[in-house]
């Protein structure tokens, strides 16, 4: 053990936990008085070191209000090491939890989504947490939380067994590769956990081994409406789960609003604060003196405790947090860093925000009929402010792929032919491609193109679609096409005028009369009231798809770009100026 070094120019205010190997400290930054938490290793061994830096490391790079801030990492001549966090005044679920007996399903769901939403931003960087757990949820007076501790996180693929026992997913006891799927495991624990007062699974290793490999989902004790999120969360194989955090917390969004009400959250929220603001005297913050309000203003006084079973009960009152007037600062590199305090985070515009379009790998399968794929190209959006506004949006990008799920199970279900026999055997080992193409990224449209093809059930080849999808980013909505389009052109008469403004590609037009292809056909299923789904917006114009219905003679697939300048008269001039 080393001598009592210190990181230079902080000064140590109390003590918040200590272990066999490190400290954790409440100080004082001298320059501006700001308060942080100082993680303090009580060793210089090397591997001890290179751990806390790369803890450093990944919890540098995520950047989300629902994550506690790295702030500097430190190392000393001697040795020594050290990581200057964000401080927050609060206390962790596991106090909440241990003073509480349980949580009301509203509080639950509340920090499940600010976890999710932690974890998500993690997962967008390749970096799995491991190790999440009521310990590392620090609840703050205004019921809002942050995820801790990226001790053992690892990187997305890597293997090993690192983990809290209780909370650990069937591949971290087998030390398979890590992956988003196994923090949402752990997340559904812990949630379970504030539903019921106790996790899914107990005993000793052995035990616990064995029931999170095969022991059924127990589901005594949790609300009926939020059974499927359970179940879910909690499947065995990794790729049943929800495939990332952010999956989950849109499935949950439309859970909690479905059972609970559109103001579930609220609720929740101020639950979990009436919940934290009965252990105020915990509060790091508040104990030393600092902070700019009383910690029991923030529920009101009201009680923590709702009748039955010790459940939340929904509280109101001023949200009071403790701010940290600190900002991020580059890791330091060997020798003594120094600590920079930075100027406060500006004041954003409140309208238009930059937001990035990424393609999401993910796992999808349906049990029903044995389609799989196992990287599933999905557009999702990050960066909007509106975390609920986010999730719809997310939602209505990915909707093309559910839908086509949907129809390969109804189509599925219509066939008198044996599904276990060779039909059944070839859905089953084949899998699916699902690729995407992103058009719009912002900032009034989001806009995507998917080509979705499965294989057959006998005979080889493959069937399926292209299709598109823009969706509005201040509503969560996807444009309909009387919504894209004039409605003069949507008419018989005139939906001639795009007939003959947007031809057919040259690529089709070269295979002669044997293939008719058309923009739109009633015969095709192609009506003009769905062109929106055959329109993809783009920087330079629009694309229009022809062709595209695999399985049938003629399936190849052209698109014809129009540029912006020769729209008007086609499109809605709304939609122009917005996209434009």
């Amino acid at each position: 053990m080393t001598s009592a070094w210190r990181v230079a120019g902080f000064t140590e205010i109390r003590e918040l936990g200590a272990g066999a190997f490190g400290r954790v400290v409440l100080a004082r930054h001298d320059a501006s008085g700001s308060p942080v938490a100082i993680k303090y290793l009580l060793t210089a061994d090397a591997d001890a070191v290179a751990a806390l830096r790369r803890e450093a490391e990944l919890l540098g790079r995520v950047k989300s209000p629902y994550v506690v801030r790295l702030l500097q990492f430190v190392t000393s001549a001697g040795g020594q090491a050290a990581i200057v966090m964000e401080a927050v005044d609060g206390v962790s679920l596991k106090r909440v939890l241990d003073e509480h007996g349980t949580l009301s399903p509203e509080a639950s769901l509340a920090v499940l989504k600010g976890s999710l939403l932690g974890l998500d931003a993690a997962h967008g960087l390749g970096v799995v947490h491991r190790d999440y757990k009521p310990a590392n949820v620090l609840v703050r007076p205004d019921g809002l939380s942050k995820l801790a501790d990226f001790g053992v996180a690892t990187h997305t693929g890597q293997g090993g067994g690192s983990g809290t026992p209780v909370y650990m997913a069937p591949e971290q006891w087998d030390r398979r590769p890590a992956s988003p799927a196994t923090d949402v495991y752990a997340a559904t624990c812990v949630f379970y956990r504030c539903l019921t007062g106790r996790p899914p699974f107990a005993g000793d290793a052995a035990a616990l081994a064995h029931a999170h490999r095969t022991a059924p989902v127990p589901l005594d004790g949790i609300p009926e409406p939020l059974h499927e999120l359970v179940r879910s969360g909690l499947a065995k194989r990794p790729e049943e789960r929800p495939p990332t955090a952010g999956d989950f917390a849109a499935a949950l969004e439309s859970r909690a609003q479905a059972a609970y009400g559109a103001d579930w959250e609220s609720r929740g929220v101020r639950a979990l604060a009436a919940g934290a603001v009965a252990l105020a005297a915990a509060f790091p913050l508040a104990a030393a003196g600092i902070g700019t309000g009383t910690a029991t203003g923030a529920a009101g006084g009201a009680s923590a405790a709702s009748a039955g079973g010790g459940a939340m009960a929904a509280a109101g009152g001023a949200k009071v947090v403790a701010g940290v007037a600190i900002g991020a600062v580059a890791l330091g590199g060997g020798g003594v860093a120094a600590y920079q305090a930075a100027r406060p985070e500006p004041k954003r515009p409140p309208a238009v925000q930059r937001i990035a379009a990424t393609t999401t790998l993910m796992t999808l399968k349906n049990p029903s009929t044995g389609l799989f794929t196992t990287g599933a190209q999905i557009v999702t959006v990050k960066g909007l402010r509106d975390t609920a506004l986010q999730t719809r949006v997310n939602q209505a990008l990915r909707k093309p792929v559910d839908d086509f799920m949907a129809e390969e199970r109804r189509q599925w279900l219509l066939l008198d032919k044996d599904r276990q026999g060779p039909q059944g055997q070839m859905n089953r080992s084949t899998p699916a491609v699902f690729k995407s193409r992103i058009g719009l990224a912002g900032p009034r449209y989001v806009s995507a193109a998917y080509d979705l093809k499965r294989p057959v059930n006998a005979g080889g080849g493959t069937l399926g679609t292209v299709v598109t999808v823009t969706v509005d980013l201040r509503t969560g909505r996807a444009l309909q096409t009387g919504e894209m389009f004039l409605p003069a052109v949507l008419t018989p008469a005139g939906s001639q005028t795009i007939v003959r403004r947007v031809a057919v590609p040259a690529k089709l037009r070269d295979q002669g009369s044997f293939c008719d292809y058309k923009l739109f056909s009633p015969q095709l299923n192609r009506p003009v009231s769905r062109l929106a789904s055959r329109t993809l917006l783009t920087p330079q114009g629009a694309e229009f798809l022809f062709g595209g219905l695999f399985g049938e003679a003629c399936s190849d697939t052209a698109w014809t770009p129009v540029p912006w300048a020769k729209l008007d008269g086609l499109l809605n001039p709304e939609v122009i100026k917005a996209a434009h």
